[in-house]
């Protein structure tokens, strides 16, 4: 008797528009305390996301796996809503583009903090970790190790 796996609808969102919209056997998130698994039938849900990997397992042998900033998710009815910050696709991911934005930021971010820049912090901090999340996205680590592998002064 062949596995037949429940499906269910997601939509994963930003700003821009939709990043991913369709069915899938499983969804998992980078929640703010760790990640979030999602099935079929799951009970109702609310949470907060931090920036992290969310894979969309489309069938056993097919996972999408996007870089996802900061945002909010939601379960209700065998339907998953995240609204996120940013969702970029883990396979258009560039990692040397990703790490010239890490590197321009940060620098960006050095300059304002000895008072020759008058950037606002908050953007620049949100600059500094998407490239962050790209770079762990694209190494299959956390954000934090992109911060850990990031070169000196930059």
């Amino acid at each position: 008797m062949a596995d037949e796996r429940r499906r269910f609808e997601v939509s994963l969102v930003t700003p821009e528009g939709a990043a991913y919209e369709g069915e899938c056997e499983m969804l998992i998130v980078p929640g703010a305390a760790g990640e979030i698994g999602i099935l079929a039938r799951h009970a109702p849900l609310v949470a907060m996301l931090k920036a992290g990997s969310t894979r969309v397992h489309v069938r056993e042998t097919e996972v999408l796996e996007f870089a996802t900033g900061p945002g909010f998710f939601k379960v209700e009815q065998d339907r998953a809503l995240a609204l996120v910050d940013d969702a970029v696709d883990a396979r258009e991911i560039d990692s040397e583009r990703a790490r010239g934005q890490l590197e321009a930021a940060s620098a960006e971010l050095e300059r304002l903090e000895a008072g020759a820049s008058d950037a606002d912090r908050w953007q620049i901090e949100q600059r500094i970790r998407h490239a962050e999340n790209q770079l762990a996205v694209a190494s299959g680590g956390s954000p934090a190790d992109a911060r850990v592998a990031a070169p000196p002064g930059g």
